[in-house]
């Protein structure tokens, strides 16, 4: 984490956010698109901060591992399978009461809204990090609180999650990170975590890689 002085006002705050950073489990309507940067960078990574570990290398370019999930919500039961020949973007979020997430929900709306049409299928993945029992009905209510419409998963006791990013890796200390899949199965992008928001640079570096993927052919 990056240590800095805080003035008594900033405290609840951040400490709500390191909340939503921390490894151990514990709707606003879109903007308009952010301009895109220019094509064929093909950026590898995404959000994060300093000091976070950005090494991808492993990731980026491999079929991820399978998911270990349920119940779902908003789809039948998917496999990785289920949705070759599709670009994927896989999200993990918590409840309401993480700030990164709640700011994230109006871009995965929009991208889901956008490019849904065209191949894109947004999977949301929970994973819970409140005090209370992890409640599949309480799940039910985030998404009906963030607007998902989308296939969201329970990823229980975050099986999935370490074994896609954590395992090894003790700097990934973003939870909520983000993959995109292309059609033939392969991790193309990581955003590391924190916020995603509409109108940001790190929007317009996602959505341009959606677009480019989606126009690779099929294969």
């Amino acid at each position: 984490m990056i240590a800095r002085l805080l003035s008594p006002s900033l405290a609840a705050l951040a400490a709500l956010a390191l909340a939503c950073a921390s490894p151990e489990p514990a709707a606003a309507p879109a903007g308009p698109a952010a301009p895109a940067p220019p094509p064929g960078s093909a950026p590898l990574t995404s959000g994060g901060t300093p000091g976070f570990d950005h090494d991808v290398s492993g990731v980026v370019g491999a079929p991820p591992p399978a998911w270990d999930v349920g119940p779902w919500y908003n789809s039948p039961p998917l496999t990785p399978g289920d949705l070759r020949g599709k670009v994927v973007l896989v999200r993990w979020f918590m409840s309401p009461n993480c700030p990164f997430c709640s700011a994230t929900a109006p871009a995965l709306k929009a991208l889901d809204e956008r490019y849904r049409e065209r191949g894109l299928v947004v999977v949301g993945m929970y994973h819970h990090k409140d005090p209370e029992p992890l409640d599949p009905e309480a799940v039910k209510g985030y998404l009906k609180h963030f607007g998902y419409s989308f296939p969201v998963a329970i990823d229980p006791d975050w099986r999935t999650l370490k074994r896609w990013w954590m395992d090894g890796h003790p700097k990934r200390q973003y939870t909520s990170v983000s993959f995109l899949v292309d059609r033939a199965g392969l991790v193309r992008h990581v955003h590391l975590g924190g916020t995603l928001e509409p109108g940001t640079p790190e929007f317009a570096v996602v959505e341009e890689r959606v677009r480019a993927l989606l126009d690779e052919p099929a294969g």
